[in-house]
């Protein structure tokens, strides 16, 4: 991915937080020399020094086969996003899109059975838990799941590599970005006031 320096984002703890909120992500592989993708949720997990993401496919997707015989894999996040017009700034330019995307490159193997339920398992506790009446995977019956468990492929991608950019407009001044902040805030689209929000937590950094 193409990153300006005013835009690249460093801090892993500020990228895993990210990962953490914006976590429905793009699964792209190789499948004859053409690329394949899957839209699914995913899970950013550590074990001892090592980052992975896992997640799972229905076991009809041919991409799952693709896993440890293409090399590594790219899984996308992507963050909110908006428009800019010019007509915010101080001086003359040109129109432009903020944006907040992480890309993460590793190599990707099948979760068997047992695994698979751990996954699973703290998928529904992070989705359900705070829930008035939360699905567990201890709650679903052995029947259904054991029918349901037949039908996707859980999968384990070793990070590898790591890049994110958060284009925020960091390379105007201040009294421009503050006017950014402002003016998105005012539009109708929700992914603008995200924008809005993300660009203010800056406002208290160094600016």
């Amino acid at each position: 991915m193409y990153i300006p320096k005013y835009y690249k984002v460093t801090d892993f703890e500020e990228i895993r937080e990210f990962i953490q909120h914006h976590s429905f992500g793009t699964l792209v592989s190789t499948r004859k020399g053409r690329p394949i993708a899957t839209h699914v949720p995913l899970q950013l997990i550590k074990e001892e020094k090592d980052y992975y993401i896992t997640g799972h496919v229905a076991y009809g997707n041919p991409q799952w086969r693709t896993f440890e015989t293409s090399g590594d894999v790219l899984v996308i996040f992507q963050g909110p996003h908006a428009y800019v017009s010019s007509s915010w700034y101080g001086e003359e330019n040109v129109p432009t899109w903020n944006y907040q995307a992480v890309h993460v490159y590793g190599s990707a193997s099948i979760l068997k059975e047992e695994a698979l339920k751990q996954d699973l398992t703290k998928l529904l506790n992070k989705y359900e838990g705070h829930r008035e009446n939360p699905i567990s995977f201890e709650s679903l019956s052995p029947e259904l799941l054991e029918k349901e468990m037949k039908g996707i492929v859980g999968f384990k991608i070793h990070v590898k590599e790591v890049q994110a950019a958060f284009k925020m407009s960091q390379n105007r001044n201040e009294k421009d970005y503050r006017n950014i902040v402002e003016k998105l805030r005012n539009e109708k689209d929700p992914n603008s006031k995200q924008v809005a929000n993300a660009m203010n937590k800056n406002l208290k950094g160094s600016l």
